[in-house]
């Protein structure tokens, strides 16, 4: 037993400091202590494979993607096979080059002989990349917003550019935005040099910004009417209550939890908490409203990525910004109803749950239905692009 619990304890230290472990097996390892001579049970963390399955089905296109944003970089929008290792790194330069003689009718490949061989995308390709230009200004306003709620979220109201950029791809913001989106909205932001370091300021709070993705979703089913006073519910079998402080939860088929385990948390989700949008230096840690609070930033944090996901290493980066606890995968799988770790990809992702239904998700933003109708003229149809369940652009306001 000692031995066991020492090796516990050794991968519970290495959970903690590393955010980036695998979860699943160092999870398994976990085991109750039960009464009497019977086996402990291991602890199982429930897989959700078709969250597991976005993270395999966006590697072809992502492929696809990159490469299209490579040949349109060039000055004459093409680029000679020899230059791929430098743009891309030898690994991902095979990858590159299976795809570019996958998809015929994305990547145009000429030269040869002693010409050097050259890719560029065919006319039809070309014709849809024209309307990511479209997509990018149905994007901005979008953008403005969710960088303006990003940077009210925080204790001090800025944060550091190269945390900003670490999250561009997940936030949908271009390549350039330091240059073609900040200076166009002087009265929003500014870019300030403290010790050295870039920050992104907040230049002006707007209380009517301040309210949370759960609180939108709540108005849009009726619920905070009546606070959930109007309807009766026992104990949940799945843990959904109505009412202004609850979230959505979602468990796995597999997961069977017992009485007691929905009755403590009926009392959660009941729990009243303060705003994400207070700063949150106002509350003490310790008390059971500040730690549901810090749910509901992870929460507003997830909500404000265009694919409502983004990496462990990525959330944890904003520590000091968000004042997240220090154990924060610990928190995440606490609350695995509501987030969901895969260690699938490079580095382990978190996924809001309910941003999904099985594979898809279910707001498509107007950069994801491009990169959608882009990635279709392969002849793959991907869930985690596919436009099969998601709302008009005006639903997204």
């Amino acid at each position: 037993m000692m031995r066991f619990k020492g090796l516990f304890m050794n991968n519970f230290a290495a959970l903690s400091s590393n955010p980036c472990q695998n979860l699943s097996h160092m999870l398994v390892q976990t085991r109750h202590k039960t009464s009497g001579g019977s086996k402990p049970k291991k602890k199982v963390y429930y897989r959700v494979h078709e969250l597991d399955k976005v993270m395999d089905l966006q590697k072809k296109p992502a492929v696809i993607l990159q490469l299209k944003d490579i040949i349109e970089s060039q000055k004459n929008k093409c680029i000679f096979l020899r230059d791929l290792e430098k743009e891309v790194g030898f690994v991902q330069k095979w990858n590159c080059m299976a795809a570019i003689e996958k998809y015929p009718t994305i990547f145009h490949v000429s030269g040869g002989d002693r010409a050097p061989v050259a890719v560029r995308l065919t006319d039809k390709a070309q014709r849809v990349a024209v309307e990511e230009d479209e997509a990018r200004m149905l994007m901005e306003p979008i953008l403005v917003k969710n960088l303006r709620k990003l940077l009210m979220l925080t204790v001090d109201c800025k944060v550091p550019m190269e945390k900003i950029d670490l999250i561009e791809n997940e936030l949908g913001l271009p390549l350039d935005y330091k240059k073609s989106l900040i200076p166009k909205y002087p009265e929003f932001f500014s870019v300030k040099e403290i010790n050295g370091k870039a920050y992104l300021h907040l230049e002006n709070w707007n209380s009517s910004l301040g309210v949370t993705a759960r609180e939108e979703n709540l108005v849009r089913e009726g619920e905070l009417k009546d606070g959930g006073r109007g309807k009766k519910v026992k104990i949940s079998k799945d843990g959904n209550y109505p009412g202004p402080y609850a979230f959505r939860i979602c468990y796995p088929a597999g997961f069977r939890p017992n009485t007691g385990f929905l009755e403590e948390l009926e009392r959660w989700q009941k729990t009243e908490f303060p705003s994400p949008y207070l700063n949150a230096r106002r509350f003490n840690q310790a008390d059971p409203k500040a730690r549901k609070r810090i749910v509901a930033v992870l929460h507003e944090l997830l909500s404000l990525t265009i694919e409502k996901r983004m990496t462990s290493f990525q959330m944890s980066a904003f520590q000091s910004e968000l004042l997240l606890p220090a154990r924060l995968i610990l928190c995440l799988i606490k609350h695995h109803g509501i987030f969901y770790i895969t260690n699938k990809g490079v580095r382990s992702t978190v996924f809001l749950k309910e941003a999904y239904d099985g594979s898809n998700l279910i707001q498509k933003y107007p950069i994801l239905k491009f990169k959608a109708k882009f990635v279709a003229l392969s002849g793959r149809k991907d869930s985690s692009f596919a436009d099969g369940i998601s709302h008009n652009y005006r639903d997204l306001h």
